[in-house]
């Protein structure tokens, strides 16, 4: 969550970071209330209890006759100090639960406005190909994977409903090529491969920021008490939750493998043919912990990765700075890769990386020591660097006139060499 103190000492801030977000300015009003509140009820419970010690200490000094008066003010005293500490306890619960409701304080140049409100930075990859000039008509995604025999979305909604699906032979080994190459490019980048739990516990989903506004799109399961992860970053983050880390000058750096559960509660009737918007898909996620003053650089380290993946699978993208309130709960800036998807004739998004500053850690209770060891939250940040999605970008962007689908280089030796996938049904 936001430091109380940073709150205190400058509300505005926090009250331009929510009005960029186009959030109320007044909920950073009402949580300094709260907090000059908790802090009042702390005073007088602390008051009454220092008078009821120095109470008790006369007892034995007394006079029978006094005895029995300080015992009776020593009554009194007691119900005065459980009904002061009961008081204290609920400005402390009121106070923490506005506070952890308050979205991450934005970084400097992150875009004002909604998810229309982007900045685009650069379009990067290879050109838009010219599919009239090839005389190639576009089929989307899932058609071709339907050719190939990857993808069968049909079966997928007679089995666990509508946005499930399978993929099959090509489709499942196309899958693992592309996430087995993603993690093989975090490790040769220092990240320690991990596949984490795809259920948490409240307190670790609540960590790390995901049981607010998005809370909806988050699968509960009531008998167990837990919750299915929407990405690995939920596992990764509660990981050291509690710790104090032995940080140098390097980051701490994660990729996990999981499997990925969403609800999409709120998007009806977007994106539902094929497999671009699921409740359920595969992901290779990036995830970094570090010294905050190194936080900025890291993320620049966390894009450039997830740009040289976009690369390796061959695919024309753009890099846009996301606006403010699009950001999410815990993310401070966040930078997207969205690559070019000819079938829509739009950009779609394949790539988040986000620098969730302290706000992640704070609610964690992640430190490490400083140089004069004394314990400081630590930053944290994420970012995607591939998942099931991919599989749309490239089968769109390289499919060829009969049907077959290009192989981009950096995948082949993942599947056996292939150059081409060839359509099991012709066109």
């Amino acid at each position: 969550m936001i430091d109380i103190r940073q709150l205190r000492e400058n509300p505005q801030i926090a009250k331009e970071s929510l009005i960029a977000r186009g959030d109320d300015p007044s909920r950073i009003d009402a949580v300094l209330a709260a907090d000059a509140e908790r802090l009042n009820k702390q005073q007088q419970f602390e008051a009454i209890r220092a008078e009821q010690k120095a109470l008790s200490k006369t007892i034995g000094k007394a006079s029978p006759d006094e005895r029995a008066e300080i015992l009776a003010k020593a009554k009194v005293l007691s119900t005065e100090v459980k009904a002061a500490e009961q008081q204290a306890g609920e400005a402390e619960e009121k106070s923490r639960q506005l506070l952890e409701k308050l979205p991450n304080i934005i970084m400097p140049g992150t875009p004002t406005g909604g998810e229309d409100d982007y900045v685009v930075l650069a379009h990067r990859g290879q050109p838009i190909r010219d599919f009239a000039a090839e005389g190639i008509k576009v089929r989307d995604h899932l058609e071709i994977g339907e050719m190939l025999q990857a993808i069968d979305v049909k079966r997928g909604a007679k089995v666990s409903g509508s946005r499930f699906y399978y993929l099959r032979g090509i489709g499942a080994r196309l899958e693992l090529a592309l996430l087995t190459c993603a993690w093989d490019l975090a490790e040769q980048h220092g990240f320690i491969p991990m596949t984490t739990p795809t259920l948490v516990t409240p307190d670790t989903m609540r960590g790390t920021g995901f049981l607010t506004e998005h809370s909806e799109e988050i699968y509960y399961l009531p008998a167990d008490d837990l919750y299915l992860v929407g990405t690995s970053e939920v596992a990764l983050g509660g990981y050291h939750g509690g710790e104090i880390l032995e940080l140098g000058e390097e980051p701490l750096r994660y990729s996990g493998w999981s499997a990925c559960y969403r609800r999409e509660s709120g998007s009806h009737g977007k994106d539902v043919r094929g497999i671009i918007r699921v409740h359920q898909f595969n992901k290779v996620e990036m995830f970094s912990y570090c010294r905050p003053e190194v936080s900025e650089a890291e993320h620049q380290r966390l894009l450039a990765l997830e740009e040289e993946m976009l690369q390796k699978v061959e695919l024309p993208y753009r890099v846009i700075d996301t606006a403010a309130g699009d950001l999410g709960t815990s993310a401070a800036r966040k930078f997207d890769c969205e690559a070019w998807l000819p079938s829509q004739e739009r950009y779609l998004e394949l790539t988040s990386t986000s620098n969730c500053t302290t706000y992640q850690a704070r609610r964690l209770g992640i430190r490490y020591r400083d140089e004069n060891g004394k314990t400081q939250p630590v930053a944290t940040l994420n970012g995607t660097l591939a998942c099931t999605r991919w599989l749309v970008a490239i089968l769109e962007n390289h499919q060829q006139a009969d049907g077959s689908v290009y192989v981009p280089q950096a995948l082949r030796p993942y599947l056996g060499g292939k150059e081409l996938l060839e359509p099991v049904v012709k066109p």
